[in-house]
């Protein structure tokens, strides 16, 4: 496993995140967790998508001193590093639903919006498949300077989903499910990216995608990720947007996307954004970027069936 904590760099913006994120196929039921932890504050979002097309989700902001002497918990959310490369996440307490997950982020100011809230409990392990694979050891390094905003290392790791999700009077018990953590640190300015895409796709136990890009205003692109397949962890060198589609300019509806891997190989993903939770965040000077979170179905080489997270960060044009 990868070192877990490191000393904040002398920048306001600096970050260490901790994210994960499952889907169980079966059931239409997925969800995403992430830990963001600042030397001025420190954020953890929950967010879960239902069955039924709705969502549910928690967020908290705290102040706090040194992190480094704490455990990964923000609030009521926890995310354990347990022995041989096992991860715990757990959530206990209230949600708020909203029957569009849209509406989700807009109950802060318009609590009408809900329709309840909800005592949520959730319990998960994520047990490991793949080596942890680590962003900037196989980036190129004009892809290393492009993609400074988003943080200095990222490492990545898929595994097998255990646990049970509890949301009002409902049970969902997830068992072998897919999963994926990955975990971040360094600068992270959210409204200083034109654009970023971050997708976590899988097939089956033996292949998945994990393509993320960088794509400036004037058309350069930083890659990273990787594909898994049948064990091994290959990296993608080259991505290209081939097609790709927004909806009010910032929420994500499908894309096309080109990856040369390692070995050489060109691959041609398509994606279909699913329910997207939109995420504002808003700068000192008043810019603002919407972080999408989604679930989406995904086709890589005409191989149909991929499934998982469809995650875009966009600045909207100021008017």
């Amino acid at each position: 496993m990868e070192p877990l904590k490191h000393r904040p760099k002398n920048h306001v913006e600096w970050n260490e995140s901790y994210y994960f994120v499952f889907y169980d196929l079966k059931q239409g039921l997925g969800g995403m967790t992430r830990l963001g932890f600042k030397p001025n504050k420190k954020e953890a979002m929950t967010f879960l998508f239902l069955p039924d097309g709705s969502a549910a989700g928690y967020q908290a902001v705290e102040e706090t001193g040194d992190y480094g002497l704490q455990g990964l918990r923000v609030g009521k959310v926890v995310h354990k590093p347990l022995p041989e490369g096992v991860w715990k996440y757990f959530f206990e307490g209230d949600m708020i639903a909203v029957r569009n997950p849209e509406d989700l982020p807009r109950t802060r100011g318009n609590p009408s919006l809900a329709s309840g809230v909800f005592p949520s409990r959730v319990e998960l392990s994520l047990t490991p498949i793949s080596e942890v694979y680590e962003y900037s050891a196989h980036m190129t390094p004009e892809s290393r300077m492009l993609g400074e905003k988003s943080g200095d290392e990222h490492w990545e790791q898929i595994g097998i989903v255990n646990g049970e999700v509890h949301l009002g009077g409902e049970t969902y018990g997830v068992e072998q499910s897919m999963g994926q953590r990955d975990h971040t640190h360094g600068v992270r300015e959210w409204t200083s990216i034109d654009y970023w895409l971050y997708y976590v796709v899988w097939f089956s136990r033996e292949l998945a995608v994990n393509p993320a890009a960088i794509i400036m205003g004037d058309g350069r692109v930083s890659t990273g990720g990787f594909l898994f397949e049948k064990g091994r962890n290959i990296p993608i060198e080259r991505i290209r947007v081939l097609e790709q589609e927004f909806r009010d300019e910032v929420i994500p509806v499908c894309s096309r996307l080109e990856l040369v891997d390692g070995l050489g190989r060109r691959h041609v993903l398509e994606a279909r954004a699913g329910p997207v939770i939109p995420v504002p965040f808003t700068d000192s000077e008043k810019n603002v970027s919407i972080l999408a979170q989604s679930f989406g179905s995904f086709k890589l080489d005409g191989v149909e069936g991929g499934y998982g997270s469809f995650e875009t960060l966009r600045r909207k044009p100021r008017k």
